[in-house]
């Protein structure tokens, strides 16, 4: 099996040393390429076609964010994981926006880097347990604050079957072959389930899907 093929970008010299030693201390991964600002993090992801990019958000000459959507656009199968202090959850809608398919806090990287880059190699979303956690507490607090009845119940059965193959990251094509549908109405579906959850991206479904804990 081919290693798992990793870009580190990090601005602190000791935060990506330590890093390097832990992704190395796998026999499945391999880093590729290391990068200290968000330029040089475009220019490596360019040069070296990673499989997974960890990022962190902060970063100087160009932030995290603007080098994932830059990264995102030009190696789509690039999975990005961003590396964080921040747990709020406009911090992370940004990050999945931008393409993100992982989001750590920097103090649980130790024990959830391996994890979450395996994960998000294998085409499925990692958060933190802090940041889930956060995630369904919101969630609950605002059905509860503005009296919603919970609309997943309006789905129908191959709606939610959608979304979880949604969530899990797989296109309309793929959605299509596995179920036996057409892609026409397969996309009918999403925009269904979609209109009856008032999600408007596939940020704000994935944040969904973790909240409801369809996916984690």
């Amino acid at each position: 099996m081919k290693p798992i093929r990793i870009l580190l970008a990090d601005d602190h010299n000791v935060m990506r040393r330590g890093l390097r030693l832990l992704l190395e201390s796998q026999p499945e991964f391999t880093v590729v390429a290391e990068a200290a600002d968000g330029r040089q993090a475009v220019e490596q992801a360019e040069a070296t076609n990673p499989d997974v990019v960890v990022l962190d958000i902060a970063m100087p000459n160009l932030s995290g964010i603007e080098a994932a959507q830059r990264i995102a656009a030009q190696r789509p199968n690039a999975s990005i994981v961003f590396l964080s202090m921040h747990s709020d959850e406009e911090y992370v809608l940004r990050a999945l926006k931008a393409g993100a398919k992982g989001y750590l806090l920097k103090d649980s990287v130790e024990g959830d880097l391996i994890e979450a880059i395996i994960t998000v190699h294998q085409g499925r979303t990692f958060f933190s347990r802090e940041i889930a956690k956060m995630l369904v507490e919101d969630y609950v607090r605002e059905i509860r604050t503005r009296g919603f009845e919970d609309s997943y119940a309006l789905l129908t059965s191959r709606e939610r079957e959608i979304l979880q193959l949604l969530a899990e990251g797989k296109s309309n094509k793929e959605i299509a072959g596995s179920l036996n549908l057409s892609s026409h109405t397969v996309e009918t579906h999403r925009r269904n389930l979609q209109d009856k959850l008032n999600l408007h991206s596939f940020a704000e479904l994935i944040l969904y899907a973790v909240r409801k804990r369809i996916i984690s």
